[in-house]
């Protein structure tokens, strides 16, 4: 083989890497903690938060209507139990817990809400468009 086609090859090869790790994140997701997954897709760049996007998607596509349906269902019941579970710790805490809990939103709001009245009318379109997807 010529230097030059493994030169090609390499680069390839060091191109597709970074992806072919991540096909297999998705089920991995799926075994972390909702703070486990925040933080590690947190730490991922755009490009990879881009790729699983992809694959999830393409998951999604993939999937037959019955496939689909069981996974909302499974969804809504997962909701369903975390929002149980978040009416009990709300129920058990003391009422300064609660005070704190609803400053702790209010600052939460109030930063969403500055970062938005900074944007310009073509970073909120951005902004909209990609919550869209």
């Amino acid at each position: 083989m010529s230097p030059l086609r493994l030169i090609v090859v390499a680069s390839g090869l060091a191109l597709l890497m970074p992806t072919a790790g991540l096909a297999q994140i998705p089920d991995e997701l799926k075994e972390m903690t909702p703070e486990q997954r925040k933080e590690y897709v947190q730490s991922l760049s755009d490009e990879e938060r881009r790729v699983l996007r992809e694959q999830a998607r393409a998951q999604w596509d993939s999937m037959s209507e019955e496939e689909r349906q069981a996974a909302r269902d499974k969804h809504a019941a997962r909701r369903a139990a975390n929002k149980e579970a978040r009416r009990k710790q709300w129920d058990s805490m003391s009422e300064e817990e609660r005070d704190a809990a609803r400053a702790q939103r209010k600052a939460q709001k109030e930063k969403q809400r500055d970062a938005g009245d900074s944007m310009s009318d073509e970073e909120k379109a951005a902004a909209s468009d990609k919550e869209s997807e």
